[in-house]
């Protein structure tokens, strides 16, 4: 288990991150709309070269959390930044919406605000009680509301959000992103084109043309791809003279007294959760998942050379008719353990390690920058699965890529992971680097979990934590905790606040009203007043 460097890059943020999903009413007059609460208000940050474990028990939202992430589910609430493109390079739909709006947002901040503080006074006055729970709830939503719509705005405008006229900013940040979009089609369209060049070029070799005959077929083509650089060349000039336009607005409030404060929102992140399909079909490929079902993930009418291809065609990676295609296919294959002869053979024919190999070879192909391993190896037996972890792990220090690897066990969690996050019905409770959770949880339910883990060491034995009863239901979940059903350190506050999810020592993130093991930390540590 490597630790966490300091100072790592963020990959994704995820603030807020909500996954509902509509249950069909009992009866046509019943008025109360009933959701399963997959995931509720999940927030982390995911670092670039990283293993992010997640561990809790079955039904808790695991799975969930990683779809919803890569946006297979459509997110309910929350925002979901990737930070692996740059957003001017794709310049998507959702930038233009708030722009556009950028008056009526301002107005709409300032009612949230005053929202905000009004609940925060009636909160404060109210004497303690079931009442003060209630009203701190409120006050959390509307903080929460107001928050983040205010990052939205300030993530692309900045401090300018303190601008006395947001119509003239709303005017010049629109021109920009207008021109960026023109920019980020005709970048797309030299690729393509690059792409199909590139692949003709090869089956005239294989046909034995000469270099000029080649160059004669795909002068067209050449001549096409330099017309649309000459274009893209004029627009980059254009977006240089847009951005010391807006410099020089940003000059003109740089010295007023919030400008600093908001402008630390700014940054090129894109919001994954208002992407429109074909937008986030364009970061499918930074974006991967390997299934947990190593039978039924693959087609079993492609041979597995036809299910590697379908990424690569599928993301213009190569063209159709390009021959080397398949020494790449080879290439990923011999990467993922798997011989080059097994190219035509079909799924049916391999054993389950193997087929999961032909699921890692599939995601692996495309270079992508984030992989969710969706119980990579828990359909498989032991020593399967650790040929599965270090291939996993050879693949990460050669590729450079990025990992949030789900499980159930905590041993093989312990082993692969970085950090390690603890769901409990729909919630992060715990997160921490490996080595600090499974020394010092401070969580119940974590201590719960690791309690549980066999163990062979006679002079290490640990007395199992007994959870008694089984997870409430996701549709109606407990108020305030929602694990004081089973825990034997609840008191009333646990019944009625949600605890908030606090970093107690550098790192190390907690969402309980009752931490434990605080007397094993040492004073310099503390991040919060106990």
């Amino acid at each position: 288990m490597a630790k966490l460097e300091k100072d790592k890059k963020v990959l994704i943020r995820i603030e807020n991150l909500k996954k509902y999903f509509p249950v069909k009413k009992p009866s046509l007059f019943d008025r109360e709309a009933l959701y399963v609460r997959a995931n509720e208000d999940v927030s982390l940050d995911i670092y670039e070269g990283e293993t992010l474990g997640l561990v809790g028990e079955s039904g808790c939202g695991k799975s969930t959390l990683g779809r919803t992430l890569l946006q297979i589910y459509d997110q309910t609430d929350g925002r979901t930044i990737y930070y692996g493109l740059d957003i001017d390079e794709l310049a998507p739909k959702y930038v233009s919406d708030i722009l556009k709006r950028l008056p009526s947002l301002g107005n709409k901040l300032k009612e949230l605000q005053k929202k905000e503080n009004d609940t925060l006074k009636t909160y404060e006055k109210l004497p303690e009680g079931k009442e003060k729970y209630q009203a701190l709830e409120k006050y959390r939503e509307a903080e929460k509301e107001y928050r983040t719509l205010l990052l939205d705005v300030t993530q692309l405008i900045g401090g300018l959000i303190v601008a006395d006229d947001l119509s003239e900013v709303s005017r010049v940040a629109m021109k920009e992103h207008e021109t960026s979009r023109e920019a980020f089609k005709i970048r797309k369209k030299i690729k393509e084109e690059n792409v199909l060049i590139e692949g003709k070029v090869l089956t005239l070799q294989e046909e034995g043309k000469k270099l000029e005959e080649i160059e004669t077929q795909i002068k067209s083509q050449k001549n096409k791809v330099q017309e649309w650089e000459k274009e893209l060349s004029k627009l980059e000039d254009k977006i240089k003279d847009i951005e010391k336009e807006i410099e020089v607005l940003r000059d003109k409030y740089r010295n007023h007294p919030e400008f600093e404060k908001y402008d630390k929102n700014r940054d090129k992140g894109i919001n994954l959760a208002r992407l429109t399909e074909n937008e986030a079909r364009l970061l499918r490929k930074d974006l991967q998942l390997i299934f947990q079902d190593p039978y039924s993930s693959l087609n079993p009418r492609l041979t597995v050379g036809q299910i590697i291809s379908e990424g690569l065609y599928a993301h213009k990676i190569f063209a159709k008719n390009d021959k080397s295609v398949q020494d790449y296919i080879i290439k990923t294959m011999e990467e993922c353990g798997l011989a080059p002869y097994f190219i035509h053979r079909y799924p049916h024919q391999f054993s389950g390690g193997q087929r999961q190999r032909i699921g890692i070879a599939r995601s692996v192909a495309l270079r992508p920058k984030f992989i969710v391993c969706d119980e990579a190896v828990s359909a498989l037996d032991v020593s399967i699965q650790s040929q599965i972890i270090n291939l996993l792990l050879d693949l990460k220090e050669k590729e450079d890529l990025t990992y949030m690897f789900i499980s159930h066990d905590l041993s093989v969690i312990k082993y692969i992971s970085d950090r390690v996050g603890v769901m409990y019905l729909g919630n992060i409770v715990e997160l921490a680097e490996t080595e600090e959770l499974y020394s010092r949880p401070m969580h119940p339910y974590t201590e719960a979990l690791l309690s549980a883990i066999p163990t062979t060491d006679p002079d290490h034995k640990k007395d199992p934590v007994i959870l008694e009863g089984d997870i409430p239901s996701p549709i109606r979940p407990p108020s305030g905790c929602k694990f004081h059903t089973r825990c034997k350190y609840a008191t009333e506050i646990c019944k009625n606040v949600l605890p908030e999810f606090e970093e107690v020592v550098p790192g190390h993130f907690v969402a309980c009203h009752h931490k434990i093991n605080l007397d094993k930390i040492e004073p310099a540590e503390v991040k919060i007043a106990k």
